[in-house]
């Protein structure tokens, strides 16, 4: 990166040359530890765009690294926040220039190099890119890797496809943070949208977000032992995996699909090929994390778009300062927060 670049010349903001804050986790043996620490630039990963982070968000990834004995993060120390949202500063690559307001996820972010729990991130040019008109930087964060995971499952699904009016779409795991953007997102489409959940108490903010009914998780046992259950669902989303992934497969319909990003009910899938063979159903994976940046911006230009939330606004649980971090990835582990938790980063101090 060329000290023109670092000086901040043109319409970005200067790079500090005194430290900036962030929240820092350290592994020591089996005791992991968190607190907000000063870092330097020289702290930060290698990489083409270098970015002052304004915004960030707490993903259940995030609070993992925190807990002892993980197999999520990757180095030590770390600075978590698998997403972030901020302004160029100094780039490598032409097509982010200083001043660009950028967004960032995937590429090893938070797991494996500094992420954005931090005043300043240094991040691979493959894992930015340029925040879509009509997005801000607050909004694309109260998005984040949830919101983009539901959106590309719904455009694969789509791909193959789906289209309102072919059916009930089933989403799993639905009170989750990609479930509930899937509701969201599939009902704001037009479809028929059935969502899946064992919290009885999100039936009825289900069912604000779009949800034409709300159905408990035993509720999609309609095989009731046999290989094969009734042609059900025109489509799926499905956030958990395990048993809940095998029930629906053995539910859909003729040449219909599920979209599967969860692991949180096993990473086993307890089914036979029946429903692939004699119903030509498909099971379509869904990466966020190694997505090609091309389709990163085609899925984020659609989120931006026709796919924009219709209640964004609801599905964000609140705001918390770096400060305030060690506490919400409490409560997202203990699954004791509903929707998206944002983080107020101040980018320079």
């Amino acid at each position: 990166m060329s000290a023109d670049a670092v000086s901040g010349r043109g319409d970005a903001p200067a790079a500090p040359t005194q430290p900036f804050r962030a929240f820092v986790v350290r592994r020591h043996d089996d005791a992991v530890t968190s607190a907000v620490e000063e870092l330097g630039l020289d702290d930060l990963p290698p990489g083409e765009v270098l970015v002052a982070v304004s915004w960030s968000s707490v993903n259940y990834k995030d609070g993992m690294v925190t807990v002892p004995g993980n197999r999520v993060a990757r180095t030590s120390p770390l600075v978590p926040g698998v997403d972030l949202a901020g302004v160029v500063v100094a780039s490598d690559d032409p097509a982010l220039a200083p001043g660009t307001e950028v967004l960032a996820h995937g590429g090893d972010l938070g797991v494996a190099r500094h992420g954005g729990y931090a005043g300043l991130a240094r991040v691979p040019a493959g894992c930015a890119l340029a925040l879509p008109d009509g997005l801000s930087a607050r909004e694309a964060m109260a998005i984040g890797t949830a919101g983009f995971t539901a959106a590309l499952s719904l455009d694969q699904l789509e791909q193959r496809g789906l289209r309102p009016g072919d059916g009930p779409v089933v989403v799993t795991g639905a009170s989750g943070g990609v479930g509930s953007f899937a509701v969201d997102l599939l009902a704001g489409r037009g479809y028929q949208v059935v969502a899946s959940t064992g919290k009885n108490d999100e039936h009825a903010w289900l069912e604000r977000l779009g949800a034409a009914e709300v159905i408990g998780r035993d509720d999609l046992d309609e095989a009731g032992g046999r290989v094969l259950g009734p042609e059900h669902w025109a489509g799926a989303v499905d956030c958990v995996g395990g048993e809940t992934l095998a029930r629906v497969l053995q539910a859909l319909r003729y040449g219909a699909a599920v979209a599967a990003s969860g692991l949180t009910g096993g990473t086993a899938l307890p089914t036979t090929v029946y429903p692939f063979i004699t119903r030509n159903v498909a099971l379509l994976g869904v990466d966020s994390v190694r997505t090609p940046i091309g389709r990163r911006r085609e899925v984020w230009g659609r989120l931006a778009t026709d796919l924009r939330p219709p209640h964004l606004e609801d599905l964000v649980a609140g705001e918390v300062p770096l400060e305030g971090l060690a506490g919400a990835l409490a409560d997202i582990l203990a699954a004791r927060v509903r929707g998206r938790l944002l983080v107020r980063i101040a980018a320079t101090t």
